[in-house]
């Protein structure tokens, strides 16, 4: 029986780049995203020509009704979940000065990139500890995608730094309690990825990446981030819960 994953946001970007490489490795998949489905479907289509099932969760997993939604269709359908994959976020409609910013942006970032995260984990955690407690050979993992604005300050969107520091936390909370389950939690750190929502700054990072920003001069890519996903998921670092894996082209490496 193939495995199922749900992705946050997989139907573009870094959860697109995602999806493919959990499709490529035969896992069945549930996609969220709060496009219609008919924007959707050749997104949809192309993942299924890897011979898996997929089908499409529309939510805003900041509304809890939402949330609810979508995981009694993922049950619905197949019954079943093994990897959670947290990679939905919203980056902040302006870019404004920590000195500047409103509460409404504040809240805005805050609901999605890390409210709504840590309640979606919170039922899928719950549903993974019953499945764990009927069957001992049930394997699974939660994957939260966060950004190295975990720990590189941009005064210029404090939210979204924070959203992602406290979702690099939410990762070190839920490996060591449901560690007793061996159910392991992970975080994957993307540096900058070439996605819609960096298009507006590109000519900014071609420039900086040039002038050696990171250590490999280059984008990084959606497809470097599904990569690492797809060997957490695989179960290729069994022993390694609660850990950062970096996908920064060494962009955080301390250098003289």
């Amino acid at each position: 029986m193939k495995k199922v994953a749900f992705i946050t946001g997989g139907s573009r970007g870094i959860g697109l780049g995602i999806a493919e490489h959990l499709a490529k490795a035969g896992f069945n998949l549930a996609i969220n995203g709060m496009r219609p489905e008919e924007q959707v479907t050749e997104v949809l289509e192309g993942l299924k020509e890897q011979g898996v099932e997929v089908i499409y969760c529309r939510g805003d997993i900041a509304s809890s009704e939402d949330r609810h939604t979508m995981l009694n269709k993922i049950k619905a359908h197949f019954g079943c979940l093994h990897v959670l994959v947290n990679n939905a976020g919203v980056a902040p409609k302006e870019r404004n000065d920590i000195l500047q910013a409103t509460e409404e942006s504040f809240d805005y970032v805050i609901s999605t990139n890390l409210k709504g995260t840590y309640f979606l984990t919170q039922a899928v955690a719950n549903w993974l500890i019953e499945q764990k407690t009927d069957s001992n050979l049930f394997s699974s993992c939660i994957i939260n995608v966060s950004s190295i604005s975990a720990t590189v300050a941009s005064v210029n969107r404090g939210e979204y730094c924070l959203s992602k520091a406290g979702l690099s936390m939410a990762t070190q909370l839920f490996a060591v309690r449901l560690g007793e389950f061996n159910i392991p939690v992970f975080e994957v750190r993307p540096g900058v990825i070439k996605t819609d929502m960096t298009a507006g700054v590109t000519a900014k990072y071609d420039q900086l990446i040039e002038g050696g920003l990171c250590v490999q001069k280059r984008w990084g890519l959606p497809d470097d981030v599904g990569r690492a996903v797809a060997a957490l998921a695989k179960g290729d670092f069994p022993y390694s819960t609660g850990q950062v894996i970096m996908v920064d082209g060494g962009l955080t490496l301390a250098r003289l």
